[in-house]
């Protein structure tokens, strides 16, 4: 029944690492780099295999069906293993193949990464309408200019968007500028790297010649507030890439720099600190905060036709809200108690692609039991391994 429900457009993840829920607070309370280079990339060499993917993807699908998340980019290892999930479970993913020249999990060098997300792409592109094969270059301080030109050139020969982290932190400006002699943007543009659909996750630290750049490109940028604020990346110039044309999505990162999945929390978060930086309140009102979870991230992702808005002709990716709860009441505005007062444990009903994912508490695509005691192997293995 639909008595104090909202109904809705599915929330749409437009950053994740998925499978890294299995590394949800094993590192925390360190720096960006830190993080990454002594914890998160050691562990990922000695843990993650198709199997790692798999459970991990599972227990993503979990948390984002449950809180009425129908559509994310993600970007990790393995891309078959998670498409196969993401298809099972019946959730709308763009899953990209990473591309790093960083020892992969599955790939031995950046060549060999792009060759494989080459073939990964020609399998999955049109197989399932809910999964998007794309690439995902992981940043310019993992992959120099060749290959991130060599990875828009095969993205724009599949007809394939990119997703990249970008100016993510200082260490990374610093160190484009000391590589190249440019900030990170404006390396990127010199190489046309923004010559084609490019989500571009983060854009903490963009200058004004660069958010001008971005305008002009056409880049979606996907906000990650909470990840930002507890690696301490800093705060991304929200208000001003919005007042320059900008689209902004919102996204969560992975669930081992966030902690979780949650994008009532991002909507809440994103709102909240914009307006304590600008010292106004009325910056990213509650409307604006919703857009950027909903029709505005279908834009950035190339879905805009098909999900994020409820209109004839759209994809069912619907889902509804219970209102009877003791903090929604009383209930004089339905778009502001969306954004500051739902959290996940308010989703009553998703369904993607007309199809019915969740109802009350009951799941019908995942066997939530099976992925309890796998994820509870595994991660043992792993908190025996750093004792």
């Amino acid at each position: 029944s639909g008595k104090n429900k909202i109904a809705l457009p599915g929330l749409i993840n437009g950053h994740s690492h998925a499978a890294m829920t299995l590394l949800r607070g094993i590192a925390d309370d360190r720096s960006l780099i830190d993080w990454l280079n002594n914890y998160i990339f050691p562990l990922e060499q000695e843990f993650v295999d198709s199997e790692f993917v798999r459970i991990g993807t599972e227990l993503a699908c979990w948390e984002m069906i449950r809180g009425g998340t129908t559509t994310f980019v993600d970007m990790y290892f393995y891309p078959d293993v998670i498409s196969k999930v993401v298809a099972q479970c019946g959730l709308r993913g763009l899953i990209s193949s990473t591309v790093s020249n960083n020892q992969t999990p599955n790939a031995e060098n950046a060549q060999d990464a792009i060759n494989g997300g080459k073939e990964y792409i020609d399998h999955w592109k049109n197989k399932i309408p809910t999964i998007t094969p794309i690439l995902g270059p992981h940043a310019i301080y993992t992959l120099d200019l060749d290959q991130l030109k060599e990875t828009r050139r095969i993205a724009n020969l599949t007809d394939t968007p990119i997703s990249i982290h970008l100016s993510e932190s200082e260490f990374e400006l610093n160190y484009s500028k000391s590589t190249y002699g440019m900030t990170s943007i404006e390396a990127l543009d010199s190489i046309d790297f923004f010559n084609g659909r490019t989500i571009a996750a983060h854009v903490v630290w963009p200058t004004k010649k660069e958010i001008k750049i971005l305008a002009e490109r056409n880049v979606g940028v996907i906000h990650n507030p909470t990840s930002n604020m507890k690696l301490a990346s800093g705060i991304a110039p929200i208000t001003e890439m919005l007042d320059a044309g900008i689209l902004i999505g919102l996204g969560t990162d992975g669930a081992a720099s966030n902690n979780d999945l949650d994008m009532w929390e991002e909507m809440r978060l994103a709102a909240l600190l914009q307006k304590v930086t600008k010292m106004d309140p009325e910056v990213l009102p509650a409307i604006t905060v919703l857009r950027m979870a909903t029709a505005n991230a279908a834009k950035i992702i190339g879905l805009e036709k098909e999900i994020g808005r409820l209109e004839i002709g759209m994809k069912a990716d619907i889902i509804q809200v219970a209102f009877d709860d003791v903090h929604h009441q009383p209930n004089y505005d339905i778009t502001s108690h969306l954004v500051y007062v739902t959290d996940e444990q308010d989703v009553e009903t998703v369904i993607v692609d007309g199809k019915l994912l969740m109802h009350k508490d009951q799941f019908f695509t995942l066997d939530t039991k099976k992925i309890s005691e796998e994820v509870a192997i595994i991660t043992t293995k792993i908190a025996n391994s750093i004792d």
